[in-house]
C-alpha cells in the first residue's frame, strides 16, 4: 500500500505561482513513477506532469515552460512548481504513484487561478 498526502492549495493570480507537494509513505519501493494530473470541472481527468524513478519528466503540452515537476528522494516528495499560471489551469490536482500492481491516488487539491 501506498499513501499519499497531497498540499499546496490555492487561489492565485493570473500569472502567479503556486507549489504542490506530494508525501508518499508505506511501501514507496515499489513505486515506478510519479505524477500529477488535474480534472477541471465537466472535463476528463489529464495527466499533468509526471516523473519516473530513474528522473525522466513528462509534461502535458499545455504545461511545458510552466510547470516543473521534480522530487526529493529523502523526503519521499514530488513537488510541482507551477508558474505563469492560467485560468485554465484552475482545476482539482491529483497526486499519482504507479506500481506494478497498482496506480494510487491522493485526494485532490484545489487550485483556482482567479484574478
Amino acid at each position: 500500500q501506498v499513501q499519499l498526502v497531497e498540499s499546496g492549495v490555492g487561489l492565485v493570480q493570473p500569472g502567479g505561482s503556486l507549489r504542490l507537494s506530494c508525501a508518499a509513505s508505506g511501501s514507496i519501493f515499489s513505486i515506478n513513477a510519479m505524477g500529477w494530473y488535474r480534472q477541471a470541472p465537466g472535463k476528463q481527468r489529464e495527466l499533468v506532469a509526471a516523473i519516473t524513478s530513474g528522473g525522466s519528466t513528462n509534461y502535458a503540452v499545455s504545461v511545458k515552460g510552466r510547470f516543473t515537476i521534480s522530487r526529493d528522494n529523502a523526503k519521499n516528495t514530488v513537488y510541482l512548481q507551477m508558474n505563469s499560471l492560467k485560468p485554465e489551469d484552475t482545476a482539482v490536482y491529483y497526486c499519482n504513484a504507479t506500481t506494478w500492481l497498482r496506480d494510487y491516488w491522493g485526494q485532490g487539491t484545489q487550485v483556482t487561478v482567479s484574478s
